[in-house]
């Protein structure tokens, strides 16, 4: 537990200086930085060689918080995402609050909410949304391991967090999906 509370801090800090981490999630490795600053975003685009028109996921640490990011949610919101059996993004229209940089040029974003315990307490602590992003170059494969993590990016970021560096457990990237009208999901991503 002493790795875990010793990383978060210092995620912390990185975070509320503008840097950008290197961290375990809910699904793959990501790398992440605080999703109100528009500069350390930029440097999130710029770490993974990432053409900027292309969006970065945004992860929250309770269902609630969509209320505050996005115009105007399914009424159900809550409850679908709380019926998740496995990470999923959604694809909301009307993002509320964030960068330019963060939001699709339609004016989309796309949200998790994670239950992993490192990142749910991470998002907390912080108080506002993080960027979590495949831990790759631009179109090299994601690494669901940290062994599977590029020097270049691990050299990179500011700070590579330890917790769960042993952790082989199989890992996919999320499904992606967006909500009908009905409640229904489209799935974009499997």
């Amino acid at each position: 537990m002493v790795v875990f509370e010793d990383d978060i801090k210092r995620c912390l800090y990185t975070i509320e200086n503008g840097g950008i981490i290197l961290y375990p999630t809910d699904t793959i490795w990501g790398l992440g930085c605080d999703a109100m600053n528009e500069v350390a975003v930029d440097r999130v685009f710029e770490v993974k060689h990432r053409p900027k028109d292309k969006s970065l996921i945004i992860l929250l640490a309770d269902a609630k918080d969509i209320l505050q990011y996005v115009a105007s949610p399914h009424p159900d919101i809550i409850d679908i995402v709380n019926s998740f059996m496995q990470p999923t993004t959604v694809i909301y229209d009307g993002a509320l609050g964030f960068p330019d940089n963060v939001v699709h040029e339609d004016g989309s974003i796309g949200i998790r909410v994670t239950t992993d315990p490192f990142c749910k307490s991470l998002i907390k602590r912080l108080g506002r949304p993080i960027v979590s992003t495949s831990a790759n170059l631009s179109g090299a494969p994601s690494a669901p391991f940290f062994s599977q993590v590029s020097d270049e990016i691990k050299n990179s970021v500011d700070y590579v967090v330890t917790y769960r560096q042993d952790d082989n457990t199989p890992a996919q990237p999320s499904r992606i999906v967006r909500i009908a009208d009905d409640g229904g999901l489209h799935i974009l991503r499997g």
